[in-house]
């Protein structure tokens, strides 16, 4: 473009320059090539300010109004919701919302992207929302394929300011107005080479165009992102998370949502940041040890020929015996006593009951079902010319009938259900009769509920199946509160209505029901706070999936009955071998209908170390999917004695002002370091190679990797390990 400011944000003034290039960059200052971005930031600005007052008056009215009932009630609260979300990021960020601007061939204005969409008092587009899809090409646009752009701009931000930009230009005859601003390229390894923290850096203004084609897919069945390290699979993962709820009205909050899976809590911890910055607060976030209360202490399978039986789907299956086991109806009649008459309740009608039962109803759930019709069956056995309440007050205290009941559909925990399965022998093998005698007694323990991370999928299955032993008596209780607030509702209306002297009897309109109801105290309804990680949900994103066994696999597939996966791994980093492909894997658990993607670009990890950590994974994975890094560091990998470790950090520390360094070591193997400041030491992190996984810091110390293990896991544990570094990798032996 010429430079001229465009027709939407003439007239419009900023008090201070937005751009604040430092004076290396001086011919990019030039009138000429930022004159335009000045005025359109100038209107992003006043508009902004703008957005944020209206959308603040919106939700302060909002919230005022009365909550209203059902459907309104869920509409307000979506629209609270959404309005909440809005304002965090509007006032999260200011004018670097922008991320950059497109130069569209027959266009002759330019097109700005933003984080947001952004639209002024007159309705003219000012920012592009970057997963709408006029918004595709600055990111997908390639000089293969232009995607119909002349020239495409992406700025460096920096406390606000604008402190470095690129421009790549498209076409042969664009590069005049561009060359002082072109160097193709710079924006995206400017990124890379820049110093880590503790959160995940904020990517979207670099988002490259293979990792934009997998995050703009289509959300209609599984597809896999299969990617080594370094190439951008979380970075996928979580900007597909936002694509998808913004494109995707299937998938919004309201039918679902999405969850976000990630392999452990440092992980969650370091993208905790991603998905707000992004504009989406409502994301279920979790690891598989957060879908169920036991898993936060659930200790590692210490054998593993137990943890690789507990792997099998199933054995997961061995849960719905288990509580079928309590679910049959008594084989014998008995005669049910009332002050009337005696009647015969044969084993017939004991299994009709027990059929009555709807079959996604959990077990606790059902006991209600299952009574209500045993009484119904009772009742219609009667012969005697008995008023319904009497008859159904008997047979509802008849103790005999409660006790019978109670043995043949019994309240079950399902933490003991699965703890009498390792514990009770014979239990184990009706449950699970395909299990060998060898098999039984490995499974075997004394104490019970001393419980695994391999115990986790029968655990999730059984709460699924049992449901919450408090469900029923939580029901009766809000039953009984609703009696009571009728029967004190209509006290209240005999009484207005006795009391009304108008002509019309007005006061009468309250006989109806609905309005009767309207008035009913709404705590009496109340219900307690749903888990918000049971589902289901629309999609579920899972990262670092080459870890889940097929068993793990049956607590996701619970939670999205519509089977909308993104599935994020790389087979070459599974610890326990991934010999299968994808399409193998996932049918077995369930998943038949996939797509797979390949990232094969490695952005994150230097040369240097790359050549090194290839051979250790080539070893025992001859066809691993090793990724090529396009990027070096210029710093070799320094190997040394445990003893430098001290002298290695302190001296990183001491020459780098800003970024992270991290020790990964055995868990069994403490690591001190001395001779750094406090302020310093929370710059280094410690880690075993499996709580790296999914990480990246500048500096990488490996103590001992050779310790690490033998085998697939061991080898599988040092690639992983030193592929987390994006600047340094030092490798320590033990002596």
């Amino acid at each position: 473009m010429d430079g001229r400011p465009p027709p939407a944000t003439r007239g419009a003034v900023l008090t201070t320059s937005v751009f604040d290039l430092p004076p290396r960059l001086a011919e990019k200052a030039n009138p000429t090539l930022i004159a335009a971005d000045e005025q359109h930031f100038a209107a992003i600005a006043g508009t902004l300010q703008r957005s944020i007052a209206d959308v603040s008056t919106r939700l302060v009215r909002l919230r005022k109004e009365p909550g209203g009932r059902g459907q309104a009630a869920m509409d307000r609260d979506l629209e609270v919701h959404q309005l909440t979300a809005r304002l965090r990021t509007l006032r999260r960020y200011g004018l670097d919302l922008c991320l950059g601007r497109m130069d569209v061939d027959a266009a002759e204005d330019p097109l700005y992207i933003g984080r947001l969409g952004l639209v002024d008092e007159e309705g003219r587009r000012l920012l592009l929302d970057w997963r709408s899809p006029a918004a595709e090409p600055f990111f997908g646009a390639t000089h293969g394929d232009p995607m119909g752009l002349a020239s495409r701009r992406r700025y460096r931000w920096t406390r606000g300011r604008i402190t470095d930009y690129w421009d790549e230009v498209f076409t042969t005859d664009g590069f005049s107005g561009h060359r002082a601003a072109l160097d193709d390229q710079s924006a995206f390894i400017a990124t890379l080479g820049a110093t880590r923290s503790d959160r995940m850096r904020d990517v979207l203004a670099t988002i490259q165009a293979d990792q934009d084609a997998i995050i703009r897919a289509g959300s209609r069945g599984a597809l896999v992102v299969d990617g080594g390290p370094g190439t951008g699979k979380t970075v996928v993962a979580l900007h597909r998370t936002a694509y998808l709820l913004y494109s995707d009205p299937r998938l919004g909050h309201r039918r679902g949502g999405v969850l976000f899976v990630g392999p452990h809590q440092p992980y969650l911890d370091y993208v905790a940041d991603v998905l707000p910055s992004l504009g989406e607060e409502g994301v279920q976030t979790c690891t598989l040890r957060d879908l169920v209360p036991e898993g936060s202490a659930a200790l590692p399978e210490s054998d593993p020929a137990v943890a690789r039986l507990k792997a099998s789907a199933r054995l997961v299956t061995s849960v719905e015996a288990a509580v079928a086991h309590y679910e049959r109806p008594p084989a014998r009649g008995m005669t049910v006593e009332t002050p009337w008459a005696d009647i015969w309740l044969d084993p017939d009608d004991w299994a009709e009951a027990f059929d009555a039962r709807e079959p996604a109803t959990p077990h606790n759930e059902a006991r209600d079902e299952v009574w209500e019709a045993l009484i119904a069956i009772l009742m219609d056995n009667h012969d005697e010319d008995v008023a319904d309440a009497r008859l159904r007050s008997a047979l509802e205290q008849n103790t005999e009938l409660r006790s019978v009941f109670n043995r043949a559909w019994p309240l079950l925990d399902p933490a003991g259900v699965v703890g009498d399965l390792w514990s009770v022998a014979a239990y184990l093998a009706a449950c699970a009769p395909w299990l060998s005698p060898a098999d039984m007694r490995m499974l075997h323990r004394d104490e019970a509920r001393a419980w695994t991370v391999s115990d986790l999928p029968l655990l999730d299955a059984a709460r699924r199946r049992i449901g919450d032993p408090d469900a029923s008596r939580r029901r009766r209780r809000q039953e009984a509160a609703l009696a009571s607030e009728r029967e004190v509702m209509d006290r209240v209306v005999d009484d207005l209505i006795a009391a009304d002297d108008s002509s019309l009897g007005v006061m009468k309109m309250l006989r109806g029901q609905d309005v009767q109801y309207t008035l009913i105290d709404e705590v009496a309804q109340a219900q307690p706070d749903p888990d918000l990680l049971a589902g289901p949900f629309a999609h579920i994103v899972v990262d670092e999936a080459q870890e889940l066994t097929d068993a793990e696999w049956q607590m996701l597939l619970a939670r999205c009955p519509s089977r909308s996966f993104t599935i994020v791994g790389d087979r070459a980093q599974a610890r326990h071998g991934f010999t299968e492909s994808w399409r193998q894997r996932l049918a077995r658990v369930g998943l038949e209908r996939m797509e797979q993607a390949s990232l094969t670009i490695n952005y994150r990890t230097p040369q240097e170390v790359m050549a090194e950590a290839e051979p250790v994974i080539r070893a025992v994975l001859p066809d691993a999917n090793v990724p090529t890094s396009i990027r070096s560091s210029g710093l070799p990998v320094m190997h040394g004695a445990r003893a430098e470790l001290d002298s290695i950090l302190a001296t990183w520390l001491a020459t780098h002002d800003d970024g992270v360094a991290c020790v990964i070591h055995r868990s069994d193997a403490p690591i001190d370091v001395t001779g750094i400041t406090p302020e310093s030491a929370a710059r280094v992190r410690r880690l075993t190679p499996e709580l790296s996984k999914g990480l990246e810091f500048d500096l990488v110390v490996l103590i001992d990797p050779d310790g690490f293990g033998d085998g697939i896991e061991g080898a599988v544990d040092r690639y992983v390990a030193m592929t987390r570094a994006t600047q340094q990798l030092a490798v320590l032996s033990p002596g």
